[in-house]
């Protein structure tokens, strides 16, 4: 039987839960709710093999912050959004140096708008590498940040991982942040949450094409990845509607994902609240207000 398809640590963990109405305790995993700037946060941690198993995630963190009045452009929903993120970004990057270059990877095809959410992310991430290299005196006190978007393998002929990696070898940084789109199981969730988690990423996966891993193991520097849900499977939607355990086979069509008739203004809204709370984040002494006239 295939399983409901999620990209999300927290949906992992329900799906387990609803798995033969079980009651007993999840193995190797901790879970906790909190709210911040009035967003609820949901964080899932990974702690052992047993919990990788039961979740089929990587051992690690996962945060995932719920944004919602952010597309009926509640009010000062932006600049709690953005702090949000970057809040919860600083405490997962606490443990990472605080000093040295980050390098952040945009993933995905900005010609198809669910997967367009690293590259629009790059492009409201505030870059400083070459500024803090050229005119110091100005803008030493900044952490240099450079970005880079890693276009899909069909456009360049080179897996992304493989075009980070280089940059990585070239560059040093301390750390890389990867962004990309993932896939929900519910559609409640659909461009109203940000995963955020210490354990890498695999480019495609919100569309289904996995491709080589962005991680430690393979980059050589530890990697955040942040992720928003634009799209649901389509037989997982299927079964959650019809409240069964077995995906349906629809029409022999095992790729139809679903993504919402607005995603174009969802994604462009995400992409800048993402970009502004990670740009936040690296540099912590900078308001939004001075963000805003830097990136705009």
């Amino acid at each position: 039987m295939r399983m409901r398809r999620t990209d999300l640590a927290l949906e992992a963990r329900e799906l387990w839960q609803e798995g033969a109405e079980r009651t007993d305790a999840l193995p190797g995993v901790e879970a906790w709710e909190s709210l911040r700037e009035g967003i609820p946060v949901s964080t899932v941690q990974v702690l052992d093999q047993a919990g990788e198993r039961a979740l089929g995630k990587p051992r690690g963190r996962y945060v995932t912050l719920t944004l919602e009045g952010l597309a009926s452009r509640a009010e000062d929903i932006f600049s709690r959004s953005v702090h949000a993120v970057a809040a919860e970004l600083t405490q997962l990057m606490a443990d990472l140096p605080q000093n040295g270059l980050v390098l952040v990877a945009g993933l995905g095809n900005r010609a198809i708008t669910p997967d367009a959410i690293g590259p629009k992310v790059r492009q409201h991430t505030l870059v400083t590498r070459h500024l803090v290299r050229q005119m110091p005196e100005h803008f030493g006190a900044l952490r240099p940040v450079a970005s880079v978007a890693a276009e899909v393998l069909g456009e360049t002929g080179v897996e992304s991982g493989e075009l980070v990696r280089a940059v990585c070898e070239k560059l040093r940084p301390a750390c890389v942040v990867a962004v990309d789109a993932l896939a929900s199981r519910s559609l409640k969730r659909l461009c109203r949450t940000v995963q955020l988690a210490d354990t890498g990423i695999t480019p495609g996966s919100g569309v289904g094409n996995h491709r080589m891993g962005l991680t430690r193991e393979s980059l050589g520097v530890p990697v955040i990845a942040v992720g928003v849900p634009t799209v649901v499977d389509g037989a997982t939607l299927a079964a959650d509607l019809l409240g069964t355990d077995d995906l349906p086979n629809l029409e022999g069509d095992s790729s139809l994902l679903v993504t919402p008739k607005d995603i174009d203004s969802q994604v462009s809204d995400l992409s800048k609240v993402v970009g502004y709370g990670l740009s936040m984040a690296l540099q912590p002494g900078m308001a939004l207000e001075e963000l805003e006239l830097l990136l705009s």
